[in-house]
Formats: C-alpha cells, structure tokens, sequence
C-alpha cells in the first residue's frame, strides 16, 4: 500500500511537471541553451503525444478487430490533427461562428450520448471508429485553440490555468467525497463519485478561479466563468471515460504513468473541458 502510494505521488507530480514545462513559458527559456525551441512547439508536442498515446489506448480498450476500420484509425486521425494544426500554426482560430468547428463540437456531443443510450452501437466495427475518431483527436485538436501566441512568441496562459482548475476540482472533490460523501452521483458507472464531492470541488474552482481572474485579467473570457464550466464538465469527462471502460470491461486505459492509468484515465476531464472552453471563447466573442 505505501510503495502504491508514494508511486502515485512521484509519478503524479513528474506528470504535473511536464504539463507545466509544457504550457508555462519557462519550459522554452530553460530549453534556450540546450534546443532552442518555441513554448508553443512545446504545447503542441505535448498534445500530438496525448493524442497518439489516446489513441492507441482507445483502440486496446474497445477491442478493434482485425480490419480496414483499426489499420484507418491512426491515418485518419492525422489528418484530423493536421487540420487543426494547420490552424494552429497560421493562427486560424478566429474564435468566431464557423460551421465546421460549431459541426465537430456537435460531433462530441453525438458521441458520448451514443455512449450512453446507444452504446450497442460499439458493438460494430465502424461505431468504435468514428467513436474513437471524435473522442481523440477531434476533443484534443479544440485544446490547441486556448493558448495565444503571436510574432513576438508571446505565449498565453490558459491551457495551464485549465489543467491548475482541472487538478483542484478532482482534488477537492475527491477530498470533500471521502469527508462528507453520502448520496452516489452515478453509481453503477462511478461509484465513487458523490454529489458532496462535486459541490466541494465546485467551490475550491471557484475559489481558484476568482484568484486567476483577479490577477491575470487579460485571459480570455471571464475565469470565473470558465471555473465554473470546469467545475461542472470536468466530472463529466470522467464519467464519459468511466463509462467507456465499463462498457468494454476494462480497467484502466493504460499504464503509462504507473500509479495513475494511461493518458485517457489522466486527461478525460481535459478532453471534454477544452472543446467547452472553446465553444464559451466564441460564444464570449460573440456577445
């Protein structure tokens, strides 16, 4: 129990420390003398990698057969990443109403209801392709919209301060649900999950994001807001991959950071956040 325990919390704090090296523009000035290399290269690096790992897991977990639809998975999720890369790196999103990207985020929305209700519709070849499809790359390829960079290399801070409220939310809410939890959110598909712990990390979130607002105003949109947003999707993206595992039997999605699972385990509340957080920028820009 205690090597399981301080595993967890070695492996868990070198993940927090890529993550920041990655979305923090000191991971570029500490890289300046080594390889000299742009902070949004490094963000982008980190996403390509969460998206090549996410797939592979997602394939082992709904047991592609051997067949056109897994050799088409990887390929076309490329080309999926190379779209949103292309806007990446010529500054395309314009966080304004664009039919395709307003059509993709109705994409993630399809899927998880399929998840859901229609969940027999994995059973086919095909379902678990555009499922993984949408659920990977697509969730993935809105999160490379947050951050602002310009001529200068000025990289903004908000995929950080996403991950920073992400973190607090689980944290708290899992603190506050081993307190005071008694009445189970979603039993058969999280047991764990109580509706005291959701309360308690929606306040902590709050409480952080009042502090981020305060003193980085010149964020996108309004943090208290966007806290919010966390605090209520971030244990959606949970119960999403939960339900995923669930339907499939399995356990964890991967093992690539011992202690903690695979990617998918570690980034679901992110991958359903950050297309949220994408959809309320152009919704913010609108109004």
């Amino acid at each position: 129990m205690d090597k399981n325990f301080f595993q967890r919390i070695v492996f868990g704090l070198l993940y927090c420390l890529v993550v920041v090296f990655c979305t923090h523009p000191m991971g570029s000035e500490l890289l300046q003398n080594i390889f000299p290399v742009q902070q949004y290269q490094l963000y982008y690096g980190l996403i390509v990698f969460f998206i090549l790992v996410g797939l592979w897991e997602c394939v082992r977990i709904m047991e592609f057969r051997k067949g056109w639809e897994r050799l088409a998975v990887f390929p076309i999720a490329i080309l999926i990443l190379y779209r949103f890369s292309k806007k990446y790196f010529y500054h395309g999103f314009s966080f304004e109403f664009n039919l395709s990207e307003i059509l993709g985020l109705s994409l993630i929305l399809i899927a998880v209801i399929t998840l859901f209700r229609f969940k027999s519709e994995l059973d086919f070849e095909s379902g678990k392709l555009i499922f993984t499809l949408i659920y990977v790359p697509l969730t993935f390829g809105y999160a490379l919209a947050l951050p602002y960079y310009n001529s200068e290399n000025t990289f903004s801070l908000e995929p950080l301060f996403l991950f920073i409220l992400i973190w607090s939310s689980d944290s708290f809410a899992y603190l506050s649900g081993r307190l005071f939890g008694k009445h189970k959110m979603a039993p058969t598909i999280s047991p764990k999950k109580t509706w005291e712990g959701f309360a308690g990390g929606v306040l902590l979130t709050l409480i952080f994001s009042y502090f981020i607002e305060q003193k980085f105003g010149y964020l996108r949109g309004n943090w208290m807001v966007v806290g919010f947003l966390v605090a209520v999707f971030a244990p959606m993206g949970d119960l999403v991959e939960s339900q995923l595992k669930r339907t499939f039997n399995v356990k964890d999605s991967g093992n690539i950071i011992p202690g903690h699972g695979g990617i998918l385990d570690r980034l679901d509340s992110f991958m359903i956040c950050a297309p949220v957080l994408y959809l309320y920028f152009i919704l913010d820009k609108l109004l």
